[in-house]
C-alpha cells in the first residue's frame, strides 16, 4: 500500500504554472513506484507510443507497467522498463532502420539519455490529482510560454534548460537523471502520436522536487513579463510615431 499524502500543495502549484503560463493543457505528473498507487488503476486501452500517456493524463490517473509500453520499444528502452523479448526484438528493428536511413547512428545511440533506476511501473495523472510526488512534470507549452521556463530555469538552477530532440520521451530520463529541468522539441513519432503536439507546441519538463520553487519563480517572471511587454509596445508606438522617449517617458506613460 502506496501512503497517502496531502494533494492540496499540487493542486494549487498545478493552478498557479496553468494561470502564470495559461496553459491550454493541464500540466502532467510522472511517478516511478515498485507498487500500485491506492486507488490507481492499470492504464486500460491500446497506445501507439508511451508518449501518448502524457496526453491522456491530462484527464485521469493511471499507472503503467511495461506491458502497457508494448507498442513502444524506444520508450521501454529509455524509461528502463524490463522488455519482453519481443519488445527487445522491435527495438533492435527500430534501431537497424534507424541506422538504416541515417536517423540515429551507432554513435549517437549513447547520448540517448536513459533512466538510471528501475521500476515496475509508472504513473501518470493530472499535477493536480497526483496520487503521489512527482518525479516529473510535463508541461505542452508555446514559444512565448518557453522564455519565461528559460528564465525560471536560469533563476532556480543557474542554467540555462537543454533543448532536446529524438526521442521526446527521453526528456523524462534526462530530468530524472540530472535532477534539472529540460525542453524537449519533441519527435515526428510524437508529433504523430499526439494530438496536443502541433508544429508550435514543445515540451518542458520540470523536476518534482524543485516544483514549488519553478512555480514560485514562475508567476514572478510571468507578471514581469507582462507589464515589460506592455513597457515595451509603448516605446514601440512612440517611436514610430516620431519621438525620442527616455526611459523615464516610457515609464511614465506605462503608469498612465
Amino acid at each position: 500500500m502506496t501512503p497517502k499524502f496531502d494533494t492540496t500543495e499540487f493542486a494549487s502549484l498545478a493552478d498557479a504554472l496553468t494561470a502564470s503560463l495559461h496553459l491550454q493543457q493541464p500540466p502532467v505528473a510522472i511517478s516511478f513506484s515498485d507498487s500500485l498507487p491506492s486507488g490507481i488503476s492499470l492504464h486500460s486501452g491500446r497506445v501507439p507510443a508511451g508518449c501518448r500517456f502524457w496526453e491522456n493524463a491530462a484527464v485521469t490517473a493511471f499507472a503503467t507497467s511495461a506491458a502497457d509500453h508494448y507498442r513502444c520499444a524506444i520508450g521501454v528502452y529509455t524509461h528502463n522498463l524490463q522488455p519482453s523479448p519481443e519488445q527487445q526484438t522491435d527495438l533492435v528493428d527500430a534501431l537497424k532502420v534507424f541506422a538504416d536511413i541515417g536517423y540515429v547512428r551507432a554513435e549517437d545511440l549513447a547520448q540517448i539519455p536513459v533512466l538510471r533506476s528501475q521500476s515496475h511501473y509508472v504513473v501518470y495523472s493530472p499535477l493536480a490529482q497526483t496520487p503521489l510526488p512527482p518525479d516529473v512534470v510535463i508541461l505542452f507549452v508555446q514559444a512565448n510560454q518557453t522564455l519565461i521556463l528559460s528564465e525560471a530555469t536560469q533563476q532556480v538552477e543557474s542554467q540555462i534548460a537543454p533543448a532536446m530532440g529524438r526521442p521526446a520521451c527521453a526528456v523524462v530520463p534526462q530530468v530524472m537523471n540530472t535532477g534539472r529541468a529540460a525542453l524537449s522539441l519533441g519527435c515526428c513519432g510524437a508529433r504523430a502520436y499526439l494530438d496536443i503536439l502541433q508544429d508550435d507546441v514543445a515540451i518542458f519538463a520540470i523536476p518534482g522536487a524543485k516544483l514549488t520553487a519553478y512555480a514560485k519563480r514562475i508567476e514572478k517572471l510571468s507578471a514581469a513579463n507582462a507589464l515589460l511587454s506592455k513597457f515595451h509596445q509603448i516605446r514601440r508606438r512612440a517611436v514610430e510615431e516620431g519621438q525620442n522617449p527616455t526611459i523615464k517617458d516610457s515609464l511614465a506613460a506605462l503608469s498612465a
